[in-house]
């Protein structure tokens, strides 16, 4: 199983990003959590470039395509979707590289909701599955943890694996 994950943050560390990698290190047994690391190299989304977007946005679906299922995590600037995610979605609205996909997003910060609901919005509009009990906020965000710390601390970690087994459960059930 493959499970395509998404940081919105564009920083070369950031909590949301350790926050993926960790349940990258604590995904069960045949469940691989692959980042997508070009998020920075899409253009901006213009319609009038449809069939001739270039190749990371065909990079882009591509990596959509062969993901089982999504797991998004994302900061909050201003009050709203980190503009990179955002365009990243915007690329792909009028195709079906969404469509009944199980996402889950994930936060690493309690204070990062308006963001967090308008990402929700966004993605559901798409058709996406969004897996309500796989979207949790994780408080991981102004904490010095790295995946490895974040993976070792017990309380994270059930967390983690909690909201992972049940995206797991939906891929799953969305294969059937």
């Amino acid at each position: 199983m493959r499970i395509l994950s998404i940081c919105g943050s564009l920083r070369r560390v950031s909590s949301n990003g350790s926050l993926l990698q960790a349940a990258a290190l604590l995904a069960p047994e045949g469940v691989e959590v692959v980042p997508y690391s070009r998020l920075a190299d899409l253009p901006a989304f213009n319609p009038d470039l449809e069939g001739r977007e270039g190749e990371a946005v065909l990079d882009w679906r591509a990596e959509l395509t062969r993901a089982d299922g999504l797991l998004i995590s994302s900061p909050e600037y201003a009050h709203g979707v980190v503009g990179a995610v955002k365009n990243a979605f915007d690329w792909v609205v009028a195709s079906n590289e969404l469509e009944h996909k199980p996402v889950a997003l994930w936060n690493a910060s309690a204070y990062a909701t308006i963001a967090f609901a308008s990402l929700m919005e966004t993605i559901t509009v798409m058709s996406a599955a969004v897996i309500a009990e796989a979207c949790v906020t994780i408080p991981v965000s102004g904490k010095p943890l790295d995946a490895t710390a974040i993976a070792a601390t017990p309380e994270l970690a059930v967390q983690i694996r909690e909201a992972l087994a049940v995206l797991v459960r939906a891929i799953a059930a969305a294969r059937v």
